[in-house]
């Protein structure tokens, strides 16, 4: 099945009209070379790029003045003299003044810019160094050979690797542990330019630029010695397929910053919106910690009266708002009791409307989960993205009727708090609450992802990869992400070898069991991930990018210690990636091996799923110290715990849950990381609380 794709937040031209000796046009690398094309095709580097964020489109004609106006991305491959190379035959290898100036704008506003030059450079006839001299990098005129570093032949060279830097800014080489040049120029820099290859000391040009970044105003600059590694020939080679992408995902950077472009709502501009949104802030004055008013009357006329002006926005909700309205009848006539809102909770659907960009309205008295408890009313105006796409895996993949990802419009000042989601659980009524939807702000989590990865980049010298960098940078991208990652982790509780209620609602247990559910379901969104990249979804690879940064850098440090079970599974999480030497804290720098990181995510998963299959055939007191000992093996418990292997006196005779009064409330203590990075970024996670 072919699956649908998100849309593509960046353009990339790859000018092909200055004589050059690539081309991204199959045709064209047939004509150019009808014995072996892939001598001159950079067709592979650009379904790499469309296949992930990036229209990829040739200038072949035209102003390329004009052309920068529509691009993040520019390459330049290798103009040359078509006496000495076959080009594409297309205009002269050299750019005029107007252009020269135009790509030194483009980039200074911040586009990026990425040059390819080759060997003998003087005898090519471009006058590329005319532009890379205001970036202070120089194609040199060089052959590079090496006898001792080198594959093959001496000028298929082994160049030694430099990262170009840590921290949010991301690192390019991300996942690259090995490259190879063919017969590759030097570079000469004078303006600071950081070198990330370089020719071995035993090269004839001993530790020449063979590879620079740079930056320059607001965007960004790559320049290559050598053109030869991202041809079709050599693409798929060592790891340039990698190099590549990073390349240009880091000189995209200013492409992914950019805010998220969001449809004005009708409805939030509706003056009857700010009456209701007023009156119920009042309302909640009156509130006890129930819902209930004592000793005032208060009159619901203006609620009632922006409800009916409202309503013609919200066609599609028309049986909720006449349930809402009976509700709030009936509380007013029993006095203003607890609020019973259970008609209006049964008839509130978003489940039966995903439609993107649908907006409901939403009045409840309620609680907020990890927000205040107290069930006073909240106002809120949600927004439903539901893409084609999100909604192809949800029918043909993930199917998961109750679940809508929803982003905030605006809001009551209940939710001006860490609540992320919006479930009938937490509504005020009598009985049993309706069990219809489940919505979570993926707006809000995504922002919090942001914000605390990108700080934590930064404090923990992080080599973040490029392309999430782009994540955290992208409002966008990473909303969408959370939808894909929560579609996929809220369908997972209700899946696997489950020896108790999925959801864990009505059971009382210790809460490393609610941290390994939670975890479980993280990882098996994570590995379903893995499997959708390798199946050519290639967005996939950003679920997996916000699950990792999220559960190893927000949830440990978020919240108080007690009973934290969403913070104890990214704790086990880090712990089980370190000890196994997929992460290492060395020189106080975290270093992730991003091309391996996945194998321990997928090796954590089966651990647990193995932990929940046998658990079965035990009893519960067993159970529960199994999954203590799993958990302990990697996140050490309390100096004195009672629960641990060697101190825990358990018996399988009368009712288990006694022992749950021997867990301590912070059964497994941050370990010396986290207390180090929780006081670093206590600013940053507070602020983000209340994100988005």
């Amino acid at each position: 099945m072919t699956l649908l794709h998100p849309r593509k937040p960046a353009t990339l031209l790859f000018d092909e009209a200055h004589s050059e000796a690539w081309t991204i046009r199959p045709d064209l690398a047939a004509r150019m070379q009808p014995a072996h094309p892939e001598d001159v095709s950079y067709a592979e580097a650009a379904k790499l790029l469309t296949q992930r964020d990036f229209t990829v489109s040739a200038h072949v004609d035209g102003s390329l003045v004009d052309a920068l106006a529509e691009t993040d991305v520019l390459v330049l491959a290798h103009p040359a003299d078509a006496r000495w190379e076959v080009t594409t035959g297309i205009g002269s290898p050299r750019f005029s003044d107007a252009e020269i100036e135009a790509i030194d704008a483009f980039v200074h506003r911040g586009g990026g810019l990425i040059v390819l030059g080759e060997c003998d450079h003087d005898r090519h006839g471009n006058n590329l160094n005319e532009l890379l001299g205001r970036f202070g990098v120089e194609i040199e005129t060089a052959t590079v050979q090496d006898y001792e570093e080198s594959e093959a032949a001496p000028t298929w060279i082994r160049p030694r690797l430099f990262s170009n830097g840590r921290g949010r800014s991301a690192d390019v080489l991300a996942r690259v542990n090995e490259i190879r040049l063919y017969r590759a120029g030097t570079l000469a820099l004078t303006n600071g330019a950081r070198v990330i290859a370089r020719a071995s000391a035993s090269a004839t040009k001993p530790n020449a630029p063979l590879a620079v970044v740079t930056e320059h105003g607001e965007g960004r600059v790559v320049v290559l010695a050598d053109s030869d590694l991202f041809g079709d020939d050599g693409i798929h080679q060592h790891d340039h397929a990698d190099l590549w992408q990073n390349l240009v995902y880091w000189v995209a950077g200013a492409a992914f910053a950019h805010a998220e472009d969001v449809a004005d709502s009708p409805a939030g501009n509706d003056p009857a919106w700010a009456t209701l949104k007023s009156e119920i802030e009042a309302l909640r004055l009156l509130q006890a910690a129930d819902g209930s008013i004592e000793g005032a009357t208060p009159d619901l006329t203006p609620i009632l009266d922006a409800l009916a002006a409202l309503a013609p926005h919200f066609p599609h909700q028309a049986d909720y708002l006449e349930a809402l309205r009976g509700d709030l009848d009936t509380w007013a006539d029993g006095g203003f009791g607890t609020p019973d809102f259970t008609a209006s909770l049964e008839a509130f659907r978003p489940d039966q409307h995903r439609v993107d960009g649908i907006e409901h309205l939403v009045v409840f008295p309620m609680y907020k989960q990890n927000g205040p408890s107290e069930r006073v009313f909240e106002a809120l105006i949600v927004r439903v993205p539901w893409p084609e796409w999100l909604a192809e895996l949800e029918r043909t993949r993930f199917e998961n009727p109750k679940f809508v990802p929803v982003c905030f419009v605006d809001r009551t000042s209940g939710y001006e708090s860490n609540s992320a989601v919006l479930f009938p659980e937490t509504v005020s009524v009598a009985g049993k609450p309706a069990n219809h939807f489940g919505a979570i702000f993926c707006d809000r989590e995504a922002a919090r992802l942001r914000a605390v990865a990108k700080e934590a980049a930064d404090v923990l010298s992080l080599n973040l990869a490029p392309d999430a960098a782009a994540l955290l940078a992208s409002p966008e991208l990473s909303r969408q992400a959370f939808a894909l990652w929560d579609l996929i982790h809220d369908r997972a509780h209700s899946r696997g070898d489950l020896p108790f209620d999925p959801f864990m609602i009505r059971q009382r247990a210790p809460y490393w069991m609610y941290a390994l559910e939670e975890l479980r379901c993280d990882l098996t969104a994570y590995v379903e991930a893995m499997q959708l990249e390798r199946e050519g979804f290639a967005f996939a690879r950003y679920v997996q990018h916000a699950i990792l940064l999220d559960r190893l850098f927000r949830f440990p440090i978020t919240g108080p210690r007690v009973r934290n079970y969403d913070g104890l599974g990214g704790q086990l999480l880090f712990a089980y990636l370190h000890q196994r030497e997929l992460l290492h804290w060395t020189n106080n720098e975290l270093t992730i091996e991003w091309d391996r990181v996945g194998e321990g995510v997928a090796q954590l998963r089966a651990d647990v799923e193995e932990l929940y299959r046998s658990g079965i055939d035990t009893t519960k007191t067993q159970y529960w110290a199994a999954a203590h000992d799993l958990v302990s093996t990697y996140v050490k418990p309390a100096a004195d715990s009672a629960w641990s292997r060697d101190r825990r006196e358990l018996s399988d005779s009368g009712d288990p849950r006694r022992f749950i009064d021997l867990v301590q409330p912070d059964e497994f203590p941050l370990s010396l990381f986290y207390t180090s990075l929780q006081a670093k970024l206590a600013p940053t996670v507070e602020a983000a609380g209340v994100a988005a």
